[in-house]
């Protein structure tokens, strides 16, 4: 019996209020979020995440302490083990980006299993040099620190993956149901990104547009229903857009109810339980906006961990290494996504 192990990606957060300095320090030390020389960018680094620990010990304060993501996470990695395991010893690890656990510590594991393949599968739907690409060159400089040597297939994305979809679809679906027959916009959010990064070939924004079409298709969403927007916007840099800021003053001038759903995230944590849950609710309300509702991330929703199973299995098979089809899930303009260029080994 072979045997093979699945890597799921995910950005980490901290386990304890005194995890949050340093992992604030890990994310602004990266060099796909600061593209600077390490000479400048470590005492940058240093400096935002003393400047921004307080305001980030408020907003995990609201959750405990903590990140829920690492638990979330684990619990899909163990749901997936599950779907995987017909006629093979497949072990799948959790993998993170700035807290534990990360790659370095992964790495050993899965030497230690000595699996025959491996695969890549992030938790990040939409690619990213930021996140998804980010998080295979640090998995690569671990593994070759320590010589583990195995083939390995990492999936790129899957913006309209159908279990990502339908699961998605579902979710905001009973939201609507919930929220009754009220006059309300759908408003798909994802992670912003700063347009210079874009501007560069990184296929994320036109990924995003693709996931928010093929969910508003799958919800039986009317085409003047839904609009696309972004969070979380930091510093003076320009922003993709339009803003969930924006959008929710629009909604406010229209005097209509908003429902959002996340379209980059697929487990809540603190973009969603406190920016979304409680800032941006807040904002709604003192903007005048008639109601304000938000569907859940998909989680451990079945038709989810079934495309993740879906995608791993074709990776496997080598059918799913540059998308959930076997085609390229870019077009070839989109330099930054190895999806739009030829299959290939890691």
């Amino acid at each position: 019996m072979s045997k093979r192990a699945v890597i799921l990606f995910n950005l980490g957060g901290p386990d304890k209020p005194a995890a949050i300095q340093p992992f604030l320090f890990n994310l602004f030390n990266d060099p796909a979020i600061i593209d600077l020389p390490d000479i400048l960018r470590w005492p940058l680094a240093k400096f935002i995440s003393a400047r921004r620990a307080p305001v980030a010990k408020g907003i995990y304060g609201h959750m405990g302490g903590k990140s829920p993501l690492l638990d979330m996470t684990i619990a899909q990695a163990q749901a997936l083990e599950k779907k995987l395991t017909s006629g093979s010893d497949t072990k799948v690890f959790v993998c993170m980006r700035y807290w534990h656990p990360l790659s370095a510590e992964v790495a050993q594991k899965v030497k230690e299993f000595d699996p025959d393949e491996i695969v890549l599968l992030p938790l990040y739907p939409q690619f990213s040099t930021t996140t998804t690409g980010s998080s295979i060159n640090d998995w690569n400089n671990a593994v070759r620190a320590i010589g583990l040597d195995k083939p390995t297939y990492a999936i790129c994305c899957y913006p309209t993956g159908r279990g990502w979809i339908a699961a998605a679809a579902a979710c905001l679906n009973e939201e609507l149901t919930n929220a009754g027959s009220e006059n309300i916009r759908v408003l798909f959010s994802a992670h912003g990104l700063p347009q210079k990064i874009i501007d560069k070939g990184d296929p994320y924004q036109w990924q995003v547009e693709q996931t928010a079409a093929a969910i508003a298709q799958a919800a039986g969403l009317n085409e003047n229903a839904w609009a696309i927007c972004y969070q979380s916007r930091v510093g003076r840099l320009q922003w993709i857009g339009p803003s969930l800021d924006d959008e929710i003053r629009r909604a406010a001038q229209d005097n209509i109810a908003v429902c959002i759903l996340p379209v980059a995230f697929v487990s809540e944590h603190s973009e969603t339980l406190v920016e979304l849950d409680i800032e941006y609710r807040d904002m709604a309300a003192n903007q005048g906006v008639p109601a304000f509702y938000r569907a859940p991330t998909v989680g451990l929703a079945a038709e989810f961990i079934a495309g993740l199973a879906e995608l791993a299995e074709n990776a496997f098979a080598g059918k799913g290494v540059i998308g959930p089809a076997g085609k390229p899930t870019c077009p070839p303009e989109k330099i930054g996504c190895p999806c739009a260029g030829e299959q290939g080994r890691y």
